[in-house]
C-alpha cells in the first residue's frame, strides 16, 4: 500500500511541473481518487497545524490574562499597605522572618534618630527624571535604647543626587543635618541591584562610590547593626536630593498588551485558514462547475 501511494504522488507531481515548466509537454494523468486523496491529506495536514497554532497562541492569550489578573491582586495589595496607620521605627528592629518581611514592604514609616553621615555610601548609575547620578544612602540610628542582640540603625535611601561628568569620583553636594531629625517614608527590601563588574580593591573612591550594596558587608564594614529591611525616604526635595521616585505599581498594562497581540495572532490564522481553505476551495469548485456546464 504505500509504495502504490508513492507511486501516485510521483505521477501528479510529474503532471504537475511539466504542465508548468513544458505547457506543450503531454500532461501525464493521474487518476482522480489518486488527486482527491492527496488533496484530502493536504486539506488535513493543514487543519492539523492551523487548529494547533490557533490553540497554542489562545492559550499564551489567556495565561497573559491570568498574569494580570495575579498583578491586579498584588497591586491591589500594595494600596492597602500604603493605606495603613505609619509604623514607627521600632517595628523594623524586631527579628522577624521572610514572610514578615514582605508583609511590610510598602508600609508607611516615621522615623525618628540621628544621622551617620560617615558612613553614607553613593550608588552609581541610577537614574531619576531621565537623568543620570547617585542614590544616596545614609544609616540613620534611631533614638532609644536598643534591646540586647536588636540593631538600632536603619538604612535610609535618602534621594537621588546628579554626578559630575568632569570627575567621575567627585561626591556631589549633600546636606546631612545633625541632631535628632524626623524621617518620613515607605519601608522597603534591599538596594536594587544592576550588572557589575568586579572592582579592585584600593580603587580610589570605591568605598564610597559603589554600583551595588551589600548590606551584610556593609554592616560588618561600618560596625553598624543593621535592621533587616531599608526605608526609601520621600516628600519634597530637601538635603541637594531629588526624591521623584518611580511609582511601585504592578504593570498590568503590558499583560493587557501581550494578551492583546497573541488574541490577535489567533485570529489571523483562523481567518487565512477559512479564506484559503473553505471560501476559496468553495469558489474554486464553483468555477469549475460553471465552466463544465458551460462546455
Amino acid at each position: 500500500m504505500p509504495s502504490a501511494f508513492w507511486s501516485q504522488m510521483r505521477v501528479v507531481l510529474a503532471a504537475d511541473i511539466g504542465a508548468r515548466y513544458n505547457p506543450q509537454m503531454p500532461a501525464v494523468s493521474a487518476s482522480p481518487s489518486a488527486v482527491e486523496r492527496n488533496e484530502r491529506l493536504r486539506f488535513l495536514l493543514i487543519t492539523i497545524a492551523a487548529a494547533a497554532s490557533m490553540l497554542l497562541t489562545a492559550s499564551l492569550g489567556f495565561w497573559q490574562l491570568r498574569r494580570a489578573d495575579q498583578k491586579l491582586a498584588y497591586q491591589a495589595q500594595l494600596d492597602a499597605r500604603a493605606a495603613l496607620p505609619a509604623l514607627d521605627g521600632a517595628s523594623l528592629l524586631q527579628p522577624m522572618g521572610e514572610a514578615e518581611r514582605a508583609s511590610l514592604q510598602h508600609r508607611q514609616v516615621v522615623l525618628r534618630g540621628e544621622w551617620l553621615p560617615a558612613y553614607t555610601v553613593y550608588l552609581d548609575n541610577r537614574q531619576m527624571q531621565a537623568r543620570p547620578g547617585f542614590y544616596v544612602l545614609t544609616p540613620l540610628r534611631l533614638l532609644g535604647e536598643a534591646a540586647p542582640g536588636q540593631p538600632q540603625t536603619v538604612l535610609v535611601q535618602r534621594g537621588w543626587a546628579p554626578r559630575n561628568f568632569e570627575d567621575r569620583l567627585t561626591l556631589p553636594d549633600v546636606q546631612t543635618p545633625a541632631g535628632t531629625v524626623q524621617v518620613q517614608g515607605r519601608v522597603a527590601g534591599q538596594p536594587a541591584r544592576l550588572f557589575e563588574l568586579p572592582t579592585p580593591a584600593g580603587t580610589p573612591g570605591v568605598s564610597r562610590i559603589r554600583q551595588n550594596l551589600d548590606t551584610d558587608s556593609y554592616a560588618q564594614e561600618t560596625g553598624q547593626a543593621l535592621a533587616a529591611l531599608t526605608v526609601v525616604q520621600t516628600g519634597p526635595s530637601s538635603d541637594g536630593l531629588l526624591r521623584d521616585w518611580s511609582v511601585v505599581g504592578s504593570g498590568v498594562e503590558k499583560h493587557y498588551g501581550y494578551a492583546f497581540q497573541w488574541f490577535g495572532l489567533c485570529s489571523l490564522i483562523a481567518i487565512l485558514y477559512v479564506w484559503f481553505q473553505i471560501v476559496r476551495r468553495v469558489l474554486r469548485r464553483r468555477r469549475h462547475a460553471g465552466t463544465t456546464a458551460r462546455g
